[in-house]
């Protein structure tokens, strides 16, 4: 090309290969809008028969709601006095409320002190089933680290109604990590004194 068809203005100087980057960028900018969209879609649910196989399904003990059906009903073998169904109130929690009663007392010295302490427990949880049948496997277990919080528990706390509501913390943690320990997971929410008594 001649300098006087430059200086003409009528023609230019043409840029090899600028067009093609640009192009390129373009596309995979649009490749990677769409299938972070699709991939969205697709965790969102909104493609039918799209499944999470690589997500582990949560296998622990679920929350039942009042007035379903537990599927791992657990029957400590006492039965029901008058044989009346179970008709939840509709206040309160929305969970239903299953007990498990300890069957003997537990006896422990207090810490620091010749006194005795003998309580009778219970506790509850919202889950199904499976925490009670967990718990009565693990009782040994249990009932060990029960009496290890209790050896550790100053005698004035126990007569105070605070006191006694932080030994209920301690021995509902007490528990659950028993539980976790042999099964992964708690799931006792309270721990209910039946009887107390010091001496």
């Amino acid at each position: 090309m001649s300098e006087d068809a430059v200086e003409d203005g009528n023609t230019a100087p043409k840029k090899k290969g600028g067009g093609m980057a640009v192009k390129a960028g373009i596309a995979l900018a649009l490749l990677c809008i769409g299938g972070g969209t699709a991939y969205g879609l697709q965790l969102a649910g909104v493609f039918p028969g799209a499944s999470h196989e690589d997500e582990e399904e949560d296998t622990n003990p679920k929350l039942v709601l009042k007035g379903e059906e537990d599927p791992y009903a657990f029957s400590s073998g006492e039965k029901s006095e008058d044989g009346v169904p179970d008709i939840p109130g509709e206040g309160g929690s929305k969970y239903r409320t299953s007990y498990f009663t300890f069957s003997e007392d537990f006896t422990s010295n207090l810490r620091d002190t010749t006194g005795l302490i003998q309580v009778s427990l219970a506790v509850a949880t919202h889950r199904d089933g499976r925490v009670l049948m967990w718990l009565k496997k693990h009782e040994l277990a249990v009932r060990s680290a029960v009496v290890v919080v209790l050896a550790d528990t100053p005698e004035e706390e126990v007569l105070t109604p605070k006191g006694k509501e932080r030994l209920q913390q301690r021995l509902t943690k007490a528990i659950n990590d028993v539980l976790i320990e042999a099964e992964g997971f708690g799931g006792i929410e309270d721990v209910y004194f039946r009887s107390l008594l010091v001496q």
